[in-house]
């Protein structure tokens, strides 16, 4: 009877953590984020965790090879953070938190701007991303990209 009963506790724990996310730790949660630097659409995930700490990885639509990492600290009302690109530029940025899970910033790229959203579709994002002149984001079928207006 002792056996059995090991075995199905056993089992049990098996099962509770095969069913915790692969990508997120089991205090952290991510979100997509969708970024303007310098004119350009950048797209990838940011990872935050319990304490309020995280990391983001973004990519360019355009060149996927550029692609940028970060780390960030957030409270209850925003945070702010840095990111370094793999071609030598680099950014820090604020941002403000529209839920716990949901928000929207902006910062310096070298000498341009960059704003970002998290957690947004692109059709939210569209109101807090500074946008070139003559575009708006669209999907092409595939992916996400900058699109004529």
């Amino acid at each position: 009877m002792h056996k059995l009963l090991l075995i199905a506790g056993l089992a049990s724990l098996a099962l509770a953590g095969a069913a915790a996310p692969a990508a997120a730790g089991l205090l952290s949660a991510t979100g997509n984020v969708i970024a303007i630097m310098d004119g350009e659409l950048f797209l990838g995930v940011a990872e935050g965790h319990l304490d309020g700490a995280g990391t983001l990885t973004i990519h360019s639509q355009k060149n996927p090879s550029l692609t940028c990492t970060g780390q960030f600290t957030s409270s209850k009302a925003g945070g702010k953070g840095k990111l370094a690109c793999l071609n030598g530029s680099s950014a820090a940025f604020q941002f403000k938190r529209l839920t716990i899970r949901r928000g929207y910033g902006a910062g310096n790229f070298g000498r341009a701007s960059m704003t970002f959203t998290y957690g947004l579709s692109a059709e939210e994002a569209g109101r807090y991303l500074k946008l070139p002149a003559g575009k708006k984001l669209s999907h092409n079928g595939k992916e996400l990209e900058l699109g004529d207006a």
